[in-house]
């Protein structure tokens, strides 16, 4: 089985390698998209595109998205012809077109993200390490830690974030919650992922990257539900 793995908007695509060794380990082969980060006007078709360009041999892959790139993942699911999906710690749109993932925040971005969120993450994200380590990565231990903070990229794909998307049938989806999340509200990402995709999440322990320390864990449910 192929496997098409979409990054977030803090982490470059080395931040699959431990799950991709857990796939690869099963026999199965693993694609990490490296999503450029000069295109902010792209829709998430264009990235789509992009990803197809790529992997042209990936066959009927499962997409696999982390954080932002859950944004990206119907998309690159349709143009690849995906079997399934798995967001990992990630954004679920509204697939309907009502409402943009920009119009959402600014109406009920509370609901989304915790306080400390806006108050911290802006650009210290990226340059203080203790802040990308109590976002992201709080569950690491210090092995992990060091190669998490390696990864570390700011991609900004605001055209999506701005962009209504419409997906009438999408694949099946697995949504993984980690609980102590302090980047997303797991909440909010098990609210919609039963109100939006009509699944019942797996809720995990861990941070908002739980693709770095529980890899295995993680590995486990995707091979399992996908």
């Amino acid at each position: 089985m192929d496997f098409v793995m979409l990054h977030g908007t803090t982490q470059t695509p080395a931040c699959w390698q431990p799950l991709r060794a857990e796939l690869e380990q099963h026999g199965h082969r693993t694609f990490a998209a490296d999503l450029p980060t000069d295109r902010p006007e792209w829709l998430a078709e264009d990235y789509a595109d992009e990803v197809a360009r790529q992997f042209p041999d990936a066959e009927n892959p499962v997409v696999v998205a982390h954080s932002g790139g859950g944004l990206l993942a119907p998309a690159t699911a349709k143009k690849l012809q995906a079997r399934h999906i798995v967001w990992v710690g990630a954004l679920i749109a509204d697939l309907t077109g009502g409402m943009s993932m920009m119009e959402e925040l600014q109406d009920h971005g509370a609901e989304m993200f915790p306080p400390e969120w806006f108050e911290w993450s802006g650009a210290d994200l990226l340059t203080d390490q203790a802040v990308s380590a109590y976002f992201l990565f709080h569950d690491c231990d210090l092995a992990q830690l060091r190669f998490a903070l390696s990864t570390l990229r700011l991609f900004q794909p605001q055209g999506a974030f701005t962009q209504r998307h419409r997906h009438d049938d999408p694949p099946d989806s697995t949504v993984i919650v980690p609980r102590q999340d302090r980047t997303i509200r797991p909440e909010w990402m098990s609210r919609t992922a039963r109100e939006r995709l009509g699944v019942t999440p797996v809720e995990i322990d861990g941070d908002h990257c739980p693709h770095i320390p529980r890899a295995q864990e993680v590995a486990a449910i995707i091979l399992r539900r996908a």
